[in-house]
């Protein structure tokens, strides 16, 4: 598998998947077609610049059978492109079970020629006692096992001695290694781990959909982090996603493609999707998007149609609406601003903040984020003190910095000067104060030293003036790094300059108990 990644912001990554029907880029979601019944046209999605599908094997098996097998996946549905195939895994998880075997479902995807094939899985789903989701990955694994005994059979010029990841991969089809466990995260790490032993180079997260039906982002976001953790630097797909809040969540976290058949579902159901959830199309008073079918309609009369036409132009527009998700998605990791995406989505749904609350500790998040951005970053409250590019910032000063001889600390708000390293103020300071190592204190970053002050992230960024209208407790992490930085150097005098915001935390600050320090107002301080 070829897997060439362009871009990286957060967890997320622009890449591009090389399959034998050829590329596409990631994150990429991929619209469900039905094989027998396309009540859209894979042309049509390809013309909204959807690259890859994604079709059921098991449907296909079941109602074409041996002429599948002659004609190819790519002919039956009319699809040029890559086509990734579910080999029944929905229908367990919709029915109990489907009458066939892993086997017989590893052959069939062979033989019509799928480009990403899915071995036929166990799926967990959500709210499962844990001895019973352990049962439903360990026959996820008997069923990959003998997934892969077929396709080494199939693979007539190996040598019975190639190792999995050869075999898997040797033909040019991208196996998929599906993760079970759902809420039960030992056993996602568990499976993770031993799909990548036995050599997948693709994984897919199963059984995520009744988790996201039931808007539980928390629990869904740590499914995420426990398969990164396993498996950190392989692509992962997110099986059912296709609402346009779950996705930016999910694409920081690091999945790169995603599957459903949303766009139709809600059709069905008079759901119109927008970028900031779903609305019933008999609540609305407007259609508020410009895609060519609100164009064309006002709300009564596409109510109004007769209901098969009304479904595939709702469909159309739903497309229309996670096709540009995907994009500003995208365009917000090569702006370095997928932070602030994924922050003003989760405004849309209090359980959506909820999970950014959640992964704000997740420090895998920070491994994939530049350490250089071409633009500044913005900062608006407490929950961005937890930025990566601050999280990184703060290790690197506590690791790093240490005071200098003169051992006199002076302590001065930032009040947003950029650059504050050859600004007028910092001369005035270095004047008033001439043996004095200075430092300014903000909320979010902790401490800058003057020293660094002209240096990415500390002079490329802008934030609001308002922070103190937020409890100054509320800044974690100003206290730590803060604490932190007076524990490991060593002053005689400390000499702060005191906004509202640090006089309201100096009494949980743990100053050095023998430094002098000298406290003072900077509403009466006069740099002149």
């Amino acid at each position: 598998m070829v897997f060439e990644v362009k871009c990286t912001d957060l967890a997320a990554r622009i890449g591009k998947l090389t399959t034998p029907h050829g590329s596409f880029e990631t994150p990429s979601f991929i619209p469900v077609i039905h094989p027998v019944k396309q009540q859209i046209s894979p042309s049509f999605l390809k013309s909204l610049g959807f690259e890859c599908i994604i079709t059921n094997a098991y449907i296909a098996f079941k109602f074409y059978g041996e002429k599948a097998e002659k004609q190819g996946i790519h002919q039956i549905v009319n699809f040029d492109g890559p086509i990734m195939t579910d080999s029944g895994g929905y229908q367990v998880l919709e029915y109990g079970k489907v009458n066939v075997t892993p086997s017989i479902m590893a052959q069939f995807e062979l033989d019509i020629g799928s480009d990403i094939p899915v071995p036929l899985d166990k799926p967990t789903g959500y709210g499962l006692p844990y001895n019973t989701a352990k049962s439903y990955v360990d026959e996820t694994i008997s069923n990959i096992d003998e997934t892969i005994d077929i396709i080494r059979k199939n693979r007539a010029d190996q040598n019975d001695d190639n190792s999995n990841d050869d075999i898997l991969s040797s033909k040019g089809e991208i196996w998929t290694g599906t993760i079970q466990g759902a809420e039960h995260f030992d056993l996602v790490r568990y499976s993770a781990s031993l799909l990548d032993k036995k050599g997948f180079s693709f994984f897919a997260i199963g059984s995520p959909v009744e988790l996201m039906e039931a808007y539980e982002f928390s629990t869904l976001a740590r499914l995420i982090e426990a398969t990164k953790l396993s498996i950190p630097n392989k692509p992962i797909h997110l099986f059912g996603a296709g609402h346009p809040l779950t996705i930016p969540l999910a694409v920081a976290l690091g999945c790169d493609t995603f599957d459903s058949a949303s766009y139709i579902l809600y059709a069905k159901a008079n759901r119109y999707m927008s970028p900031s959830g779903t609305l019933r199309l008999e609540d609305l008073s407007y259609l508020p998007c410009c895609c060519p079918v609100c164009s064309y309609y006002s709300v009564k009369e596409l109510i109004e149609e007769i209901p098969q036409t009304r479904i595939i132009n709702l469909a159309k527009h739903n497309l229309y609406v996670l096709k540009q998700e995907m994009s500003a998605v995208k365009q917000s990791i090569y702006d370095g601003r997928l932070w602030e995406y994924v922050l003003q989505k989760a405004r849309s749904h209090p359980k959506l903040m909820d999970a950014i609350h959640a992964i704000k500790n997740f420090e895998y998040i920070q491994q994939n984020t530049p350490v250089f951005k071409q633009k500044a970053i913005y900062l608006f409250e407490p929950i961005d003190q937890f930025r990566p590019e601050l999280k990184n910032y703060r290790n690197m000063l506590i690791d790093n910095y240490k005071s200098p001889s003169n051992n006199i600390l002076l302590l001065y708000p930032d009040q947003g000067i950029r650059p504050f390293y050859s600004s007028s103020v910092l001369q005035k300071l270095s004047s008033t104060f001439p043996d004095a190592s200075i430092c300014l204190y903000n909320p979010f970053f902790g401490l800058i030293p003057v020293e660094i002050s002209d240096i990415y992230p500390t002079s490329h960024n802008i934030f609001t003036k308002h922070f103190d209208e937020y409890d100054p407790k509320s800044y974690t992490e100003f206290l730590k790094l803060l604490n932190s930085f007076l524990k490991n150097n060593t002053f005689k005098s400390i000499h702060i300059i005191a906004n509202k915001f640090i006089k309201k935390l100096l009494p949980i600050i743990e100053l050095p108990k023998e430094t002098e320090v000298i406290i003072e107002d900077f509403i009466g301080y006069k740099l002149d």
